[in-house]
């Protein structure tokens, strides 16, 4: 999986708008999203929030977590623990890119906030390079990836597989040596 299947995915979260336009029900596989009204919030997923945001039709609510106060405490949190933290929503990396690129305008303090969440990233990621680094190296067969989201390990994934393929291939180049040699004995 690549990240703009990753991001697709994300696109199906939903976020609250507030339509400047009137429309009934709409009735869509996914399910049933509206009534519309003029100033009242409706839940609607991402994918439909920033088509509308693009033709100028709603104003997008940013969701709760999408705060630099929260933001700033999940960060220090992220950074205080040695195992990784929930996160806010399991896109936020792509909720904050969608809706930063596409609805800035509707968010406070959107710097602060593209900052605080490239902040959060990096030390997951670093994190995430060190228990890499420390799996490959104890030579472990498994591992347990609590609290990562699909972009995180969509980053490492292709690195860490290629990485356990040579190890393989390593340990079993060494192994056929090893029985000839007891079998000459």
């Amino acid at each position: 999986m690549d990240s703009a299947e990753v991001e697709f995915l994300a696109e199906k979260e939903m976020v609250t708008i507030i339509p400047n336009f009137s429309l009934d029900k709409i009735y869509l596989i996914g399910g049933d999203l509206g009534p519309f009204n003029p100033g009242l919030p409706v839940e609607v997923p991402l994918w439909l929030a920033m088509n509308l945001k693009q033709r100028q039709k709603c104003r997008v609510i940013p969701p709760e977590w999408m705060d630099v106060e929260k933001l700033e405490e999940i960060r220090d949190q992220e950074r205080k623990e040695e195992t990784f933290t929930p996160m806010p929503s399991p896109y936020y990396m792509e909720l904050t890119k969608l809706l930063l690129n596409h609805a800035s305008d509707n968010i406070p303090k959107a710097d602060e906030i593209r900052t605080l969440i490239k902040d959060m990233w990096d030390t997951r990621i670093a994190k995430l390079r060190v228990s890499a680094d420390s799996f490959v190296k104890q030579q472990e067969a498994h591992a347990k990836l609590d609290n990562l989201t699909l972009m995180e390990i969509n980053t490492t994934g292709a690195f860490l597989t290629e990485a356990l393929n040579h190890m393989y291939k390593l340990r079993t180049n060494l192994h056929p040596a090893e029985s000839a040699q007891s079998q000459d004995f």
